[in-house]
């Protein structure tokens, strides 16, 4: 099943939010750059020791899981960024009922930045940073995915 995608005024609402409170200027760009120019702002806001703002981290959490499943297909791992979404990917054997065999949790930063090549998989797995349990999880392969 694709993605999902989000409505682009929504997105450019979270995204001003957020340039708003780091005191930049509104997102300019077409529409077609609004989730990357998220990813972006919401980096900037942990880099400066921030929080960012809820809604805008939850697209750019979204936005990369979704680029995750379109480059790993699959239903063998379920990829959890709580509070913002969970997903399954990589292939293999499906899961159908019950806890995931194959599970991957971590925190919105930890995700976009090994998303983002800014962490390593196994830097981080080592700092505790994620929790992996299964055969399957480990998304060294597919990351980073820009």
């Amino acid at each position: 099943m694709p993605p999902r995608r989000p409505d682009p005024a929504k997105v450019r609402t979270a995204l001003d939010a957020q340039l708003a409170a780091l005191g930049e200027p509104p997102f300019t760009g077409p529409d077609t750059a609004l989730l990357t120019a998220c990813v972006a702002a919401v980096l900037r806001v942990y880099d400066g020791g921030g929080e960012p703002l809820r809604d805008a981290a939850r697209f750019a959490v979204r936005h990369l899981l979704d680029e995750l499943v379109a480059r790993a297909p699959g239903r063998t791992v379920e990829v959890r960024v709580p509070p913002y979404a969970a997903v399954q990917c990589v292939e293999g054997p499906r899961h159908t009922r019950g806890t995931p065999p194959n599970v991957i949790e971590t925190d919105p930063r930890t995700w976009l930045e090994l998303a983002t090549g800014r962490a390593s998989w196994q830097s981080a797995l080592t700092a505790g940073r994620i929790a992996a349990s299964g055969s399957r999880a480990d998304l060294s392969a597919y990351l980073p995915l820009r």
